[in-house]
């Protein structure tokens, strides 16, 4: 059994010490390291590149979700386990927006955390069954559809590379149609946030099209399947397919508000964009 190297990130120091002694007693994990601060975290998984990581949302210094935002990009590899008091089912569709894999209530840490585990190593979504949450342990990422209005390139970009480096960063696929004269910048960008673009393009997770390109509702569902299958190679299960781009701007600024509708609303039902 391949033995998997957690960092632990808990600022309530008799907790932390209980979940170490908990991985302790099972000889395929390892705890190279123990956090009681974001900060702390997001250091510590960029320098021990751990497998695994158990992360507190409530931390000082940098809370929980947005350590694991950063983490993402400084070691991709690692999968997140949250550990939480938190019981709101918007505070857990959050965690799994930044990353996380899974979610563990704290009071039920003790019958939850290795099935948790269990669960995120075979590629699996895990939330404590105490919840009240709609999603289960091996359930798929529920779709959602997001227009952003932008002040200028740079917001453009920026919110479009950290799309897409989200999605690619947690075993899903993503495609983008953006202008010949932004793909440069949005390549370089998502290189800046640790996404290895060229292997993600040749292993087809990734593609970046022209945003005049226009496709009819076969040719778009064949790239999604595409996109999807290609993903699931890569050993996701139930792999996420996001879509991104400026097609629907150009088209209404072309005078062309009808079309620029059924795009969107055509995406909606496809998949999940921005």
């Amino acid at each position: 059994m391949a033995l998997r190297r957690v960092l632990v990130v808990e600022d309530y120091e008799p907790f932390r010490h209980l979940l170490c002694r908990e991985l302790r007693q099972r000889p395929e994990f390892k705890v190279v390291g123990e956090a009681s601060d974001g900060l702390q975290a997001v250091q510590q998984a960029e320098s021990l590149q751990p497998d695994l990581i158990l992360l507190d949302v409530g931390l000082p210094k940098l809370n929980g979700l947005e350590a694991a935002r950063q983490i993402r990009g400084l070691a991709p590899g690692a999968k997140i386990v949250f550990i939480s008091q938190e019981s709101s089912s918007d505070i857990v569709r959050e965690t799994f927006h930044m990353g996380g894999q899974a979610y563990v209530h704290k009071a039920h840490a003790k019958t939850d955390l290795l099935p948790a585990i269990e669960a995120v190593l075979a590629g699996k979504r895990f939330v404590s069954s105490s919840l009240d949450f709609g999603e289960r342990t091996d359930s798929p990422a529920p779709c959602h559809h997001e227009i952003l209005f932008c002040s200028d390139d740079k917001v453009l970009l920026d919110a479009l590379a950290q799309f897409i480096a989200d999605a690619l960063h947690s075993g899903s696929a993503a495609a983008s149609w953006v202008t010949e004269s932004h793909r440069d910048s949005l390549l370089q960008r998502l290189r800046e946030r640790g996404v290895d673009v060229e292997a993600a393009i040749q292993r087809g997770t990734y593609i970046v099209s022209d945003a005049i390109e226009i496709l009819d509702a076969s040719a778009f569902l064949e790239t999604i399947n595409g996109l999807s299958e290609a993903a699931s190679r890569q050993g996701t299960q139930h792999p996420r397919v996001v879509l991104c781009g400026e097609r629907a701007g150009r088209l209404w600024v072309e005078g062309k508000p009808d079309v620029a509708i059924g795009v969107e609303q055509f995406r909606t039902t496809t998949g999940s964009g921005l």
